[in-house]
């Protein structure tokens, strides 16, 4: 009892500091920089709560003052059930008050006809949440959460409590509340008002759904071109995929250590580098494209620019992860199963095709849908290789800084985008659910698999030997494209695209004089803040869904995997839609960086957590309890020291997305928070090609730099294993000694 008061008040004293010493609503230059300690605690802009209600005039605010005095009166009670019953009706109501204030009343009043109806205009409106609303807001949330630990729920457990009801708030606000808007924006005018006829125009705009190329009249819309080509990128990197994995696990080729790091390289390469690459080999102005048209006497053709570019750009880039993806798959299909198969007579043709690849079948649908939702969230080789064939992540970034400037031609857009790829998230989990794939079983095996059949093993080879080749010399090319002085014109060698980027002035100090360093350090700021705060988010997120029982958990798992169903694309113009007005308005700042690619790539450190805390005996966690150690010192000292492969694999991952991004980024950043990859895209459309190589090759090397200082700061998980094949042969002797 005395440590729930405890936290019960430490609580009540962030809700009090939330709206007697903070700033209620946004500060415009910035909470951080302290300008607005001038003129607090009275002047409109830097007031309180408190002070909004009492001196200017905004008396609705006190809905949220007086539901903090009746948590207040709730703390004395002491009966604990009455007590948590108040404190949990209290925070949720709290919460719900302070989002539909919020959404309710905006700059100039009123937002909602209905509300102007039922009450009347407001003499003045508010503007966007800051420091002091925002805690308030998260002080109702744990207040909630703490009335139902008083009441039991998850046996008085309040920080697991705690930490579902933040989880469950953040996901609401972070990934449903932008989808949502971006819905709302798409029958919404100008001015804000409804008006439906905008979004009928474009969704019956010929240049999206036209299917004019099946009938030879012409291309097809945007919407099909994009399906399509998601649908073939999907089923070349998951074939090329594994392809890779049955070379480096099922056939003695020599260079599988080398096979494995060529892997890594597209995963650490901003994403439209590759198809850089590719226009210095096949471009017009290509080396491949010159050298040919010199040798046989023909005009350089187009054809790299459309979707056959951007189809080879992907593969090329989607592969590794479908690799990564396969080759745990393919490595653990049972032994015994193929050794039953040919022991029935049946050879090893019939046996790959009959009982190895159907066990493969969770592995190739979750490979196909990385490709295929990579696809459609892919900007950056579109952009570089689409030519005049738009995709839908092109299409919608033009509806939104372009020259069209139409918000609702964009949210109808990102709709059939995030359609198609929901609806291919669906149908995977539906074809997978209820079928056992399960081979690893406690009976014993050769540990070895069977060779692959002759004519297969030839094949795999035929195609990884020329695409390892290929990929090398596309690498060779990036390496060296930002070496030469003007790519088809003068390819002399130089230095200058890397001093334009990265010149350093020593003359008055050091002075960062390149052109990139701005955007660079931005970057790795960003990317820096964000990283810690996903893996921590995706960890906690794996350790309630593996540790904890509770009512709607599937449909907690399911709400958060979802977002990895969400192409970048859309995240970017939702973002846009949500967080440009009240009641939350971030666009512009760092802080919606952090919060797109922190919930953005939080799916990929939930499953990491997941099946890694799923190899940790459930024992571990009852002996810390039994010694009455809270969950949280339990995940301290006990849960995470055996997860650091996980955390290694989530810091990893999302430092990398986060350098890395462009679909969602390209909407989001700003003058003062200008991302690598979008100062990269920049440059292409310029032009220069060089420095936008040089640039690239740089982020390369201090991915790779970083990378490796996470495994040094995060260290190896050290486990104290014990000789159990000894000790069941000692068990088993002194069993026979006995009968003896």
């Amino acid at each position: 009892m005395r440590h729930g008061n405890r936290r019960l008040d430490i609580v009540l004293v962030l809700g009090a500091v939330a709206l007697t010493l903070l700033p209620w609503y946004r500060i415009e230059n910035g909470f951080f920089g302290l300008g607005w300690l001038a003129a607090f605690p009275l002047s409109p802009e830097a007031a309180p709560g408190i002070v909004q209600i009492f001196a200017h005039g905004r008396l609705w605010l006190a809905g949220a003052l007086v539901l903090f005095l009746l948590a207040i009166v709730a703390r004395g009670m002491a009966d604990p059930m009455r007590r948590g019953a108040a404190l949990a009706w209290t925070g949720a109501i709290g919460v719900l008050f302070l989002s539909l204030q919020g959404l309710a009343i905006g700059l100039s009043g009123w937002t909602w006809t209905v509300s102007e109806t039922l009450f009347g205009t407001l003499s003045n409106g508010q503007a966007s949440m800051g420091a002091g609303a925002v805690l308030s807001a998260i002080t109702f949330v744990l207040l909630f959460a703490f009335g139902l630990a008083e009441r039991g729920v998850m046996k008085g457990d309040a920080f697991v409590v705690s930490a579902i009801a933040l989880l469950v708030f953040l996901v609401a606000v972070f990934v449903f509340y932008p989808i949502g808007s971006m819905f709302v924006g798409s029958v919404q005018d100008f001015d804000g008002s409804f008006n439906a006829d905008n979004f009928i125009r474009n969704v019956q705009d010929p240049s999206i759904w036209s299917l004019n190329c099946l009938i030879g009249a012409g291309r097809c819309g945007v919407a099909w071109r994009t399906l399509w080509l998601a649908i073939m990128s999907g089923l070349g990197s998951t074939l090329l995929g594994l392809a890779f994995a049955l070379v480096a696990t099922r056939t003695r080729f020599p260079f599988k250590k080398g096979l494995r790091l060529l892997t890594i390289l597209p995963i650490i390469t901003p994403p439209f580098v590759i198809g850089l690459a590719l226009t210095l080999l096949f471009g017009r102005a290509g080396v491949v494209t010159q050298g040919l048209s010199q040798l046989f006497g023909f005009e350089p053709g187009r054809w790299l620019y459309g979707l056959t570019g951007i189809w080879i750009a992907q593969v090329l880039s989607f592969t590794p992860i479908s690799f990564l993806v396969l080759i745990g798959v393919v490595e653990g299909v049972s032994p015994s199963m193929e050794e039953a198969s040919t022991t029935l007579r049946a050879d090893r043709w019939r046996t790959f095709w009959r009982v190895s690849l159907p066990l493969m079948k969770p592995g190739l649908a979750n490979a196909f849908l990385i490709g295929f939702i990579e696809s459609m969230a892919d900007f950056g080789n579109p952009l570089v290789l689409g030519g005049s064939n738009g995709v839908l992540s092109t299409e919608i970034f033009f509806a939104v800084v372009g020259s069209q400037n139409d918000p609702s031609r964009a949210a109808v857009l990102a709709t059939v985008l995030l359609l198609f790829t929901l609806s291919a998230f669906l149908a995977q989990r539906v074809w997978l659910s209820g079928k056992n794939y399960a081979t690893v079983t406690g009976k014993g095996d050769s540990g070895s698999h069977i060779a692959l059949p002759r004519g297969l093993s030839i094949g795999v080879h035929a195609v990884v030997i020329p695409w390892i080749l290929f990929t090398l010399v596309i690498y060779g090319m990036i390496l060296i494209g930002g070496f030469v002085k003007t790519w088809g014109l003068d390819n002399s060698l130089t230095l200058d695209h890397y001093a334009k980027a990265f010149s350093i002035s020593f003359e008055n100090g050091i002075a960062w004089t390149g052109v990139a360093w701005n955007s660079f350090w931005t970057t790795i700021e960003i990317a820096l803040v964000s990283a810690p705060l996903t893996a921590a988010v995706g960890l906690l997120t794996a350790y309630i869904i593996v540790r904890q029982k509770f009512v709607g958990k599937n449909a907690f798992e399911f709400a958060l995997m979802m977002s990895f169903a969400i192409p970048g694309t859309v995240i970017g113009v939702s973002y846009i839609m949500a967080f440009n007005l009240p009641p939350l308005e971030m666009t512009g700042s760092a802080l919606i960086l952090i919060a797109c690619f922190v919930f953005r790539n939080m799916p990929v450190g939930v499953r990491g957590g997941i099946a890694a805390m799923s190899q940790l005996d459930k024992s571990l966690d009852e002996a810390s309890l039994t010694l009455r150690a809270n969950s949280f010192r339990t995940i301290r000292k006990v849960i995470l020291p055996l997860l650091r492969p996980a955390i290694t694999a989530a810091l990893v991952y999302s430092f990398v997305r986060a350098i890395t991004s462009i679909s969602a980024v390209i909407f989001l950043v700003s003058a003062e928070y200008n991302m690598a990859t979008s100062y990269i895209v920049g440059l292409v459309e310029n032009g220069e090609y060089g420095v936008a190589i040089a640039y690239s090759t740089m982020l390369i090397v201090v991915m790779i730099t970083v990378i490796a200082g996470f495994q040094l700061i995060v260290g190896e998980r050290r486990l104290r294993r014990e000789n159990r094949v000894a000790g069941l042969a000692t068990s088993a002797s002194s069993r026979q000694e006995k009968i003896a």
